[in-house]
């Protein structure tokens, strides 16, 4: 009998807790908007912040009350924003994506280094140490920051000490750009038109040629050449206006370091390979 009393009082707690549970859950229910929801079942899940909200939950919390478009989503592009523009009623407008660009080509084989470092392998960390192992201030130090931070695996750094932008996966959700100490990382939107002086530094001609053969060295050639005057010097450096530049390649035959290439046609492993072979052949 003791037993039976036993089973029968753990029976009765049980359901005393069952009600409870009950009751509470139905008194404190927090209410969900279908809307929401249906906005969160829209995005990719990333969670990555480039919305400029903490989250997906919170991004779709904000276009459902409005304070926010629809095309917003970075990493969604076109698609997700179609769909949310379609759950609001509304149009979607552009949300073309951007994309990721490194704007330094000086790789191990052409930017030279102050010394050897051998230390955390952080680009902040080796950025705040004396300025950094890189004769040149504002080129990449190669140690992967911009890699770690991409939750799109659209980043590796290549054998040549560079960064190496995946333009299929790449979001433009901008995380590489803020994670690199140097800024050399700029989110531009996607195509193939136009050409793009890939240097960061504002250093003078002769201090940039000493760290790296192919730095801007702010001869204005590139500007005098620009049939389109899409081409100017900001603080010794050559930037190219995109909505001006015809592709024309003016630029590109008069740049006398090599510093300006088509958006297509980015320098990549394989050429810096090639590089490393011709000078070992020159110093032969």
């Amino acid at each position: 009998m003791i037993i039976v009393y036993a089973i029968a009082a753990l029976g009765l707690i049980g359901l005393i807790f069952g009600l409870l549970l009950a009751m509470a859950a139905r008194f404190f229910a927090v209410q969900t908007d279908p809307l929401i929801e249906s906005i969160k079942e829209a995005l990719p899940g990333a969670n990555c912040g480039a919305c400029g909200y903490a989250g997906c939950s919170n991004f779709a919390e904000a276009v459902a009350a409005g304070e926010v478009k629809a095309n917003a989503c970075i990493p969604g592009g076109n698609e997700t924003a179609q769909t949310i523009a379609g759950l609001l009623g509304q149009e979607a407008g552009d949300a073309s994506q951007p994309l990721a660009t490194v704007f330094c080509i000086g790789d191990c084989y052409k930017a030279s280094d102050r010394y050897i470092y051998d230390g955390v392998q952080d680009c902040t960390v080796a950025s705040d140490f004396v300025g950094g192992f890189k004769s040149c201030a504002s080129g990449c130090l190669g140690l992967g920051n911009c890699v770690r931070v991409c939750m799109f695996s659209a980043i590796r750094l290549g054998e040549h000490g560079l960064p190496v932008v995946d333009h299929d996966q790449c979001t433009g959700c901008g995380l590489c750009l803020t994670a690199c100490p140097r800024r050399i990382i700029q989110i531009l939107p996607k195509g193939k038109e136009g050409h793009l002086v890939l240097c960061s530094s504002h250093e003078r001609g002769k201090s940039v040629s000493a760290a790296c053969e192919v730095g801007c060295i702010a001869c204005k050639a590139c500007v005098k050449a620009c049939p389109q005057e899409a081409i100017e010097m900001v603080d010794n450096l050559a930037v190219i206006n995109l909505e001006k530049c015809d592709d024309c390649g003016e630029c590109v035959l008069k740049c006398k370091p090599g510093t300006i290439h088509r958006r297509d046609k980015i320098p990549s492993e394989a050429d810096a390979l090639a590089f490393a072979v011709v000078k070992a052949a020159e110093s032969a």
